[in-house]
């Protein structure tokens, strides 16, 4: 079903930096409906015919545009953007890549590597990876932001208080995320739409897709957040719950190593069990495997535990 927009903002209308000195491309109403046409996170230097050629030639003064921004009449620093996630229409086509020194593991996979993903955009069955390998689909967008308040750009590479690339699943469709407000008008854009990612991303990237998202905004005077936040509807793991879950656990003091163990393990257990490269088992496990944090209590040891859906392999 369509939904009816005040505004549509167009795909060539993106910038690959925050920056509060960037005008907007609408001013809008509270309660307005705004259709944002996002394109894939190489800004257009990945294409359906692609090869792991243009992964290795990948110009990152291009990467992650978002589109926008649009200025929210009456918003002011203090007050939150409430964003209501209304649709998001895919494109039937995305790519998930290793590229070099980016990732969670860029020191254990340091050659460049690509996967063209094809599916349907008005079922979103299940999308094939390979013979016997599908993974359900979630679209969102991974990069939602206002402009932070400190002049000059900003990198769209990392999140911030304002948002940016958050690479939040579950701010999916029915969800409702707050922002806060630091400049007037808030300057909201979005990009980098993902037709489903695991928790943790752990590649670097998901199944990166063009994308049509619409959002209705409100603002919520005197919040005052220190940082966004979101509802979302539930259950938020329905569409990998149905065949359980493999998981490979980590162990110890620092996080980030643990979730390397956790991650590093399951590549290995997924590639040798399903017949799969350590590079092919990476980029499946960011797409669809969720990294958790277990336990964070009992010092000096943490956590880390990494659910792969088995639903995959079915």
């Amino acid at each position: 079903m369509s939904i009816a927009t005040n505004y549509t903002i167009h795909s060539d209308q993106r910038h690959f930096g925050w920056d509060c000195s960037i005008p907007p491309v609408e001013i809008v109403a509270p309660g307005d409906i705004v259709e944002f046409d996002t394109v894939d996170a190489s800004g257009g230097q990945i294409s359906p015919d692609s090869t792991v050629v243009d992964v290795a030639n990948l110009d990152f003064s291009k990467v992650n545009p978002v589109t926008g921004p649009v200025s929210i009449d009456g918003a002011e620093p203090g007050d939150a953007l409430k964003v209501s996630f209304l649709s998001f229409v895919p494109s039937g086509w995305g790519w998930t890549a290793i590229i070099p020194d980016f990732g969670l593991l860029a020191d254990q996979f340091e050659e460049p590597a690509l996967h063209i993903w094809k599916y349907d955009p008005e079922t979103l069955d299940p999308a094939v990876y390979r013979p016997g390998i599908r993974v359900p689909l979630k679209p969102f967008a991974g990069t939602i932001g206002l402009a932070p308040a400190e002049e000059g750009q900003h990198s769209v590479v990392n999140p911030r208080r304002v948002g940016g690339n958050m690479d939040t699943r579950d701010i999916n469709a029915g969800s409702v995320l707050y922002l806060p407000v630091e400049v007037p008008g808030g300057l909201f854009s979005m990009g980098d739409a993902h037709a489903t990612q695991g928790d943790g991303e752990v590649c670097g990237t998901a199944i990166e897709s063009p994308m049509r998202v619409c959002v209705q905004f409100e603002v919520v005077k005197g919040l005052n957040l220190n940082f966004p936040r979101f509802v979302t509807p539930g259950p938020v793991t329905r569409h990998l719950d149905k065949g359980g879950y493999d998981v490979t656990t980590g162990v110890g003091p620092d996080l980030m190593e643990a979730a390397r163990a956790a991650v590093s393990d399951m590549i290995e257990l997924i590639a040798k069990e399903h017949g799969l490269s350590p590079a092919e088992a990476y980029m499946l496990c960011s797409v669809c495997a969720d990294l958790r944090i277990s336990e964070i209590v009992d010092d000096p040891n943490w956590i880390v535990s990494f659910y792969f859906p088995r639903i995959v392999f079915d």
